[in-house]
Parts: C-alpha cells; structure tokens; sequence
C-alpha cells in the first residue's frame, strides 16, 4: 500500500514537473507543439505546457556585443581604411529570431556582422578620409545604426548602439594622409596669424591716429597759452614803457648799440648827425 502511494506522488510530482516551466527574468522563450511554433515571446515567471508535446526554447534577451573583426573599406578618393568597430544587440521577436536563424548566436552574430559592414562600406564610400577619422565619425555611425536596424529585424534583433573603436591607415596613404592634415593645420594656422596681424595695423593705425590727435590738440593749446602769454607781456611792456616814453627810447637806443657794436671788426657806414646817435651827441652837448 505505501509502495502504491509513493509511485502515485512520483508520478504526481513528474506530471508537474513536466507539466510546468519557468522562464528567468533575463530570457525570452518559445513554446512548440509538434514543431509548429504556438506561442513566442513568452514573459519571465511559471508557465503550463501540455507533456510530451509542448517543448520550450529560451532565448537570452539580455544586452548582447558583436566584437567585429577588423575590415578595410574604400573612401570616397579611392583609398582603403581599416575600421574596428562593435555592436550592441538584442533579440527583439524570438519568433522571428528563430526563423532567420534557428535560434543559433553564432549564426546571427555572422549575419548582423555582414549587414553593418554592408552600411559601412556603402558610408564610407561617401566620404574622404579627413572626414571619415574628424568630425563625421558620429554621423556615420548615427546613419548606420538607422539604417541596418531595418534589415536587423528581418532578424528579430534590434541594434541597441554601434560604435567605431579605430580607423587605421594602410602604411601607403598614412603618410599622405597625416601630410594633408599637417598642411590643413599650416593653413589655419596661418588664417590665424594673417587675422592677427589685420587686426594689429587696426589697432596701430587707430593709436598712430589717436596720438597725432592728441599732439595737435597740445600744440594748438600751447601756441593758444604762448600767444596769450606774448599778449599779456607785450601789454605790460607797453604800459611799463608808456608811463616814460623819453626812458623806452633810451632803453632801444642802449640795445642797438650794445648790437651794433658787439664785434670789434664790425664797420658802420652812418652821417654823425644821424639819429642813431641821438644820446651820444646830448652827451656831447652837456659836457
């Protein structure tokens, strides 16, 4: 009777366990009954399937990476690259993933790496060098990413983000390559230097300009303060000399004989009775 019991819960408890399934929080999964596919992408927890006839297939959803192997491309001037790049992927429809597939990651990883080297190739083709390994890398991989997410959910995949790690030269245009960016830099650089020195004559020409102004303000003040200076001596003078005429007189006559007679070998051509010696003859008349 025990012995009766004992296969009776063996075979309860086998029941069960055939009868059940659980699917982990990090996969998807599958149910097939006779091969055929009946149920697809089946959330995380406990799920019912008929023994024997029910089969299940999970599937990681988790965040997968295509580490490519690195590949030459042609650019636009007809010269070859060497780009690694990789790739973050995820089953989106395990139904579909199934199909194109068979479930397999290999094979997928095969087929997903065909098709962004397919839009690699097809970018790369558009641009020059310079502007595959400067700026435009980011648009590349933006533009590749739209595009080969299309022909990913033929997959059942979807392409999470894409990135190039390294573009490399061949050792033949490396040189040619790294001179064009040398002379680029020359040519800013020399933009640069050119903008400098516009900008210095400006500001010379402006200084040079501001000083002549400055000086001939200062010299137009000064002959200004110089004339108002003779003015104010001259009409002291001439009030001085007008209170006695008879001195003023004397005072020019005194001058022009310490001139006259400055050097000894100076000759003087003059009538005795000229006026010249006007002082030298009163002084004459009173001795």
């Amino acid at each position: 009777m025990k012995n009766s019991i004992g296969i009776i819960i063996a075979v309860i408890a086998f029941i069960i366990m055939s009868s059940t399934y659980k699917v982990d929080q990090r996969e998807t999964a599958i149910k097939f009954r006779f091969k055929e596919i009946v149920e697809t992408n089946i959330e995380p927890g406990l799920h019912i399937k008929i023994p024997f006839i029910d089969t299940i297939k999970k599937f990681n959803r988790q965040i997968l990476t295509l580490d490519a192997k690195p590949d030459r491309f042609l650019t636009n001037e007809k010269k070859y690259v060497k780009v690694d790049f990789f790739v973050k992927w995820r089953i989106l429809d395990a139904s579909t993933f199934y199909r194109a597939t068979r479930g397999d990651i290999s094979r997928a990883q095969n087929r997903l790496e065909g098709i962004m080297k397919d839009g690699l190739r097809n970018e790369f083709s558009k641009r020059t060098i310079l502007e595959a390994i400067s700026g435009e890398r980011g648009k590349i991989m933006t533009s590749l990413r739209s595009k080969s997410n299309t022909d990913a959910k033929e997959l059942g995949i979807e392409i999470v983000d894409a990135r190039v790690s390294q573009i490399d030269f061949p050792e033949t245009v490396s040189e040619s390559v790294f001179e064009r960016m040398r002379s680029e830099r020359k040519r800013v650089a020399q933009d640069f230097r050119s903008r400098g020195k516009e900008e210095a004559e400006k500001i010379r020409a402006a200084a040079d300009r501001e000083a002549t102004i400055i000086v001939a303000n200062a010299y137009s003040k000064g002959e200004q303060m110089r004339g108002e200076g003779d003015a104010k001596s001259a009409a002291i003078y001439a009030d001085a000399y007008s209170k006695d005429a008879e001195f003023y007189s004397f005072y020019r006559s005194l001058s022009a004989y310490k001139k006259a007679f400055a050097n000894s070998g100076d000759m003087m051509v003059i009538e005795p009775d000229s006026d010249f010696f006007r002082y030298f003859k009163n002084k004459l008349k009173q001795e």
